[in-house]
């Protein structure tokens, strides 16, 4: 195993997404192939991959997949369609209005076994009302650049959509219907996962207008038609949803505890201060460092290092033009704030290695960070003000650069602490 603090740190991601890979953590939870018709549906970065550990398990399926761009796997049965995220696009409007044609036909002796992870709210594209495309896409858009939670941001999701908030399961109503879910949001909550596809939900069409309003959100005359009447989004209680059963089988607890597990064998001390941790990525980068000098402080020259694990979404108020994601912002902010501390080094990854709309996981920052900067010619203040994250770790070699995971339980971030 690794010593050197930045090979740690990486070992460490490396492992956190490793044990959410659906090929090595769907299988406990996937139910004996029923008798009779069986559709496969789905929708998310890691959905592909769910669709593959199904088929490696129960052979070919009839069924539909819609993932990201560059996520595709090889299935024998199952199509897989990749769209656009995390602004939803054309291909997955066409793909979504198949899926719900595909379950339009079923009746109550037929099953259906859905798949859903992080970015299906953006993959599962039917706008309500007469929402268009292009509309969608522009509130979207808005919402990812205001800084709003993603509970927040849930909560209109599902109030434009016709699949979102239970009524994709409606749609296969009164089939049987098994949801095996990957969580990406902070508490777990199978209502938060896609935009809850499967799942119904209490929230009215006033919250939607509510959040709206509150992140200055300019909406056109149609998302107000719509939110100024009933949506389709269903209660929990809903008779559509009575057949359905809902189940989270990777999470990121697990992967939070499979990195101490790896860290403690490596005679590392560990504390996680929370696998649902939410917030300005620059805000809660500065906490974290105020806690990692105080706790280098409290631990002096000790011989064992201490690890910091957190996991969660942070968000990004977009105030410049850059290139950016809230955990390459973290990172930079984390530095910025640390100011080349001697023995502290950090990571902050996306688990499926898209970090905001970039295609880079994440960045790693250490003692040098500061003068790697100077060397190069780039500030780290001015990286911020600029939400230029992504360049600066470019310019400097220090970005985390992954490819397609094929997983998705969010945020991974780690601080490795040593004495001086």
């Amino acid at each position: 195993m690794a010593t050197n603090p930045q090979e740690l740190l990486r070992a460490l991601f490396e492992r956190a997404v490793e044990v959410a890979d659906p090929m090595k953590s769907l299988a406990s939870q996937l139910p004996e192939k029923p008798g009779g018709r069986v559709v496969v549906i789905g929708a998310g970065k890691a959905s592909a991959r769910m669709a593959e550990a199904v088929e490696a398990e129960w052979g070919a399926c009839e069924g539909l997949v819609i993932t990201r761009y560059g996520y595709g796997r090889p299935t024998k049965g199952i199509e897989i369609v990749e769209a656009a995220h995390p602004v939803p696009d054309k291909a997955g409007q066409d793909a979504t209005k198949r899926m719900q044609e595909l379950l339009s036909d079923l009746d109550g002796d037929d099953f259906v076994l859905a798949l859903i992870s992080g970015g299906a709210s953006a993959l599962l594209t039917a706008p309500a009302g007469a929402i268009s495309l292009e509309e969608k896409q522009a509130v979207n858009q808005a919402l990812l650049a205001s800084g709003a939670p993603i509970g927040q941001m849930n909560v209109v999701r599902k109030h434009l959509s016709q699949v979102k908030g239970g009524q994709l399961a409606a749609a296969a109503y009164p089939a049987k219907m098994v949801a095996l879910l990957l969580s990406d949001v902070p508490g777990d909550d199978p209502a938060e996962i896609g935009s809850g596809p499967t799942v119904g939900d209490s929230s009215t069409p006033e919250d939607a207008r509510q959040i709206l309003a509150r992140w200055n959100i300019k909406i056109p005359v149609s998302v107000s038609e719509v939110l100024s009447g009933q949506t389709g989004v269903l209660p929990p209680d809903h008779e559509c949803l009575g057949r359905v059963t809902n189940t989270i089988f990777a999470a990121p607890s697990q992967s939070l505890e499979a990195a101490r597990s790896l860290a403690e064998k490596v005679e590392c001390d560990v504390e996680i201060l929370g696998d649902a941790l939410e917030g300005e990525a620059r805000d809660v980068a500065a906490t974290h460092a105020g806690l990692a000098l105080q706790k280098q402080k409290e631990r002096g020259a000790s011989e064992r290092p201490l690890i910091l694990l957190s996991g969660g979404e942070l968000t990004v108020t977009r105030r410049g033009d850059g290139i950016g994601g809230p955990n390459a912002e973290y990172a930079l902010a984390l530095a910025n704030s640390l100011e080349g501390t001697a023995g502290v080094h950090a990571i902050a990854c996306d688990t499926d290695g898209v970090d905001g709309a970039a295609e880079v996981a994440g960045a790693i920052i250490g003692p040098a960070t500061p003068s790697r900067a100077a060397a190069t010619g780039v500030s780290m203040s001015d990286a911020l003000d600029r939400n230029d994250a992504h360049e600066f770790f470019r310019a400097i070699g220090d970005q985390v650069v992954t490819g397609p995971t094929l997983t998705n339980v969010n945020d991974f971030r780690a601080i490795y602490i040593n004495g001086v």
